[in-house]
């Protein structure tokens, strides 16, 4: 069983960054990893995932080339950085794993294929 701990989130101005970061309890280094949110009143979304060793991400349009996914297999820990926030970026983020993506060349981006969910993170940008 895979737990998922996220942190990093808070409030923050629009314009500025948050680092967010999904520690996990065992060694994730063969799974695809995942950002997803959930704004309030709205169903959970992709934000962003990573396969196994860092080579292919894929990301929403929505939030490409303000944030970044990345993995450090060595501390089994993904991270999401995130830069010129919105006020429409407010949302609990969650991280989440493939555990059926032993090295597999693509990660997915369905929220289905994920088997594992961490607790999620409160990100709030103020206007």
């Amino acid at each position: 069983q895979v737990q998922l701990v996220e942190s990093g989130g808070g409030l923050v101005q629009a314009g500025g960054s948050l680092r967010l970061s999904c520690a996990a309890n065992r060694p994730i280094s063969v799974y695809a990893m995942g950002w997803f949110r959930q704004a309030p009143g709205k169903d959970r979304e992709f934000v962003a995932t990573i396969n196994w060793s860092g080579e292919n991400i894929y990301y929403a349009d929505f939030v490409k080339g303000r944030f970044t996914i990345y993995r450090d297999n060595a501390k089994d820990t993904v991270y999401l950085q995130t830069n010129s926030l919105r006020p429409e970026d407010t949302a609990v983020y969650y991280c989440a794993a493939d555990g059926s993506s032993r090295f597999k060349a693509l990660p997915p981006i369905g929220l289905e294929e994920f088997d594992y969910w961490g607790q999620g993170t409160q990100v709030t940008v103020s206007s």
